[in-house]
C-alpha cells in the first residue's frame, strides 16, 4: 500500500503524525512532545517530510488558532503562541514541491466526521469537541463553515450568561470537559485532578450523588449549546467529540437531558423537530483525517 501523504496534528502537548493513503488507511499514528519554540517545530516537520521522500504527494497541517486556509497562515494559536502569524504553506514550500493545506485542529475533527465518520451523509449537521473549552464545526449544505474571520465552529465563545462580564460566563469555561472533571475529582478528594477514569467510575457506580448531579448540570451546558445551534441552524445531527465522548455515559446522559428539556416545552416540541446525538467516530485520529480530506478536497480542484 502507498501512503503517499502526510498528516500532521499539532497539539498542546504533542505533535501526532501519521502516513496516509487517499482512502483514509493510516500508517499507525505517532506523536512526539510537543516542542516549546517554532525552530524545533519546523526541525520536526522537515525531517517528517524528508522521511517520506520523492513519495510525498501532500502535506496537510492540523494546529490551533484562527488559521486562513488560503495563505495558510496561523493568527493567535492557542497554547501555542509561537504559532502566531506563522505561514506554513510558505515553510513548506521552502523545504518541498508537495502541496501543503493548515485548518483549525476542531475544523479538522469535525470534518473527519463528515468524510468517514458519523456526519457522512448529513447535509446539516455539527460536531460539538469538549476539551478544555469547546471546539466545533459546523456543517451547512455539505460543506464545512469557515467564517469570514475563520471563526465558525468556536462554540466557547457563546455566552452561558448575557451581560455579565468574565470568561467564566461563556460556554467555553461552563461546558470546558477539563474543568468537569476536575471539580469532580475535588469533590471526590482524588490527589490528581484530572483523573478522567476515575470520575466517571463513580459516575457509571453511582457511589457520589453529588458528583452524579454535577455531570448532569455539565451534561446540561452540552444541551444548551446544542438547542441554540438547532433554532438558529436547523440541523439534522450532532456528533460529540472529544476525550470524555468515549465514556458512553455521556452521550446517554446528553441525550436523555436534551429529550428532559425539549419536552418542558409544549413550544418546542411542536417547532423544532428533535435532532440526533451520537458519539463522534474518530478519537485521536480525527484531525489527522479531517486534514487530510481537506487538501484531497483541494488537489480535486
Amino acid at each position: 500500500m502507498m501512503y503517499q501523504y502526510l498528516a500532521i496534528d499539532i497539539g498542546g502537548s504533542f505533535v501526532k503524525y501519521s502516513q496516509i493513503d487517499p482512502a483514509g488507511n493510516l500508517a499507525g499514528s505517532h506523536k512526539v512532545k510537543t516542542p516549546n519554540s517554532l525552530a524545533e517545530l519546523t526541525d520536526i516537520i522537515e525531517n517528517l517530510i524528508a522521511d517520506m521522500g520523492s513519495t510525498i504527494r501532500g502535506v496537510a497541517i492540523s494546529c490551533p488558532g484562527r488559521i486562513d486556509e488560503a495563505t495558510g497562515t496561523v493568527y493567535k494559536g492557542g497554547a501555542l503562541p509561537f504559532l502566531h502569524e506563522f505561514c506554513f504553506k510558505q515553510f513548506v514550500a521552502s523545504i518541498s514541491p508537495a502541496p501543503c493545506v493548515v485548518m483549525n485542529d476542531g475544523k479538522a475533527a469535525a470534518l473527519s466526521e463528515l468524510w468517514l465518520g458519523n456526519l457522512k451523509g448529513i447535509e446539516n449537521g455539527a460536531a460539538i469537541l469538549l476539551g478544555t473549552g469547546v471546539g466545533g464545526g459546523i456543517v451547512l449544505n455539505s460543506e464545512m463553515i469557515q467564517g469570514r474571520h475563520f471563526q465558525a465552529g468556536e462554540l466557547s465563545f457563546m455566552p452561558d450568561h448575557i451581560g455579565r462580564p468574565g470568561q467564566e460566563n461563556y460556554f467555553g469555561h461552563s461546558a470546558s470537559a477539563v474543568g468537569f472533571v476536575r471539580q469532580a475529582a475535588s469533590l471526590l478528594g482524588l490527589a490528581n485532578l484530572d483523573d478522567g477514569l476515575a470520575v466517571f467510575d463513580a459516575i457509571n457506580q453511582q457511589t457520589s450523588q453529588e458528583v452524579c448531579l454535577l455531570f448532569e448540570a455539565y451534561c446540561q451546558k452540552v444541551v444548551h449549546i446544542i438547542l441554540d445551534l438547532q433554532a438558529i441552524l436547523d440541523l439534522d445531527r450532532v456528533v460529540i467529540g472529544g476525550g470524555i465522548s468515549a465514556q458512553p455515559i455521556v452521550i446517554e446522559t446528553i441525550s436523555k437531558q436534551y429529550h428532559l428539556i425539549r419536552n418542558r416545552s409544549q413550544i418546542m416540541v411542536d417547532s423544532l423537530e428533535p435532532i440526533e446525538i451520537m458519539a463522534c467516530k474518530f478519537g485521536n485520529e480525527a484531525n489527522l483525517l479531517g486534514a487530510i480530506y481537506r487538501l484531497l478536497i483541494e488537489l480535486d480542484r
